[in-house]
């Protein structure tokens, strides 16, 4: 298991759930916490230049463990159930062109808000397709180029479509692809699943990436999750991939990213040797 925190570039909007600003700075900063890679939160794959990223991954050591979308949908307005064809077709260029990097630097990407909501007037039945038949075709661009799709359930004051983890895993039953999966995140997981660690381990086939934060979206250990309670159930769950600290950075993000290492790395480490 590695552990990656989530950052974006400087122009990232506040709607953007990451703990650093600024690549390269938070690069650094990552790799001097002790974190494995960063989790690269983009709106677009143009948004950074693939050589430079390869220099500072390489400069401090770093990876990319995954690519995350919740600029597409929280500042460009899209999402795959879109009734528009036009922006509907734009949002599915957006993720081929996220997909090409993914495939150069951690060979996923997450879709979270991205996936769409039911809209006032429409079915949860056309919804359902609709976000079906785009699933499929990102899915097939992805299986191109060896990238995985991650969806992420969402809490119902977020969205009002795919909140808990069975949702998310009987929905991927119907997409029917080898190359998707899911991203538990156990801040809202706290609020829609029955119980986390039963869930978790209900649903671990599905499992690809996993989001960290307390119940407060804070850094862990400053609400109440029972963090080792996650990682028994992980590890019952038989995984082996990334963990990834998706908090609120409050007024001092370089002590809430070190207080989510801090607490996490001794869980990670004794995860590791068992």
């Amino acid at each position: 298991m590695k552990i990656a925190v989530t950052v974006a570039g400087s122009e990232a909007k506040e709607s953007a759930f990451v703990v650093w600003r600024g690549f390269k700075e938070s690069i650094k900063k990552a790799s001097e916490c002790g974190y494995d890679g960063v989790e690269l939160a983009l709106k677009d794959a143009s948004e950074i230049d693939e050589g430079r990223l390869k220099q500072w991954l390489e400069l401090y050591g770093m990876e990319v463990s995954c690519i995350s979308t919740g600029q597409v949908f929280a500042d460009r307005g899209m999402y795959f159930t879109h009734q528009d064809p036009v922006i509907h077709r734009e949002t599915v260029g957006v993720f081929a062109g996220l997909i090409k990097l993914a495939s150069v630097f951690g060979g996923k990407v997450n879709i979270g808000r991205a996936r769409g909501f039911i809209p006032e007037g429409s079915s949860r039945q056309m919804t359902e397709k609709r976000f079906i038949e785009t699933m499929r075709e990102i899915c097939d661009i992805a299986g191109q180029y060896n990238v995985e799709m991650i969806l992420e359930p969402v809490n119902r004051y977020e969205i009002n479509f795919i909140n808990s983890v069975d949702e998310g895993a009987a929905i991927l039953e119907q997409v029917g692809r080898t190359n998707c999966g899911l991203q538990p995140d156990v801040f809202h997981m706290n609020i829609e699943d029955d119980d986390i660690g039963k869930s978790l381990m209900r649903n671990k086939k599905w499992i690809r990436y996993v989001h960290l934060a307390d119940s407060n979206r804070y850094a862990p250990g400053m609400g109440h999750i029972d963090f080792q309670g996650v990682f028994d159930a992980l590890r019952m769950a038989d995984y082996d991939g990334w963990v990834s600290v998706e908090i609120l950075p409050g007024e001092d993000p370089d002590k809430m990213a070190k207080t989510s290492i801090q607490y996490l790395k001794p869980l990670i480490q004794q995860y590791n040797k068992s």
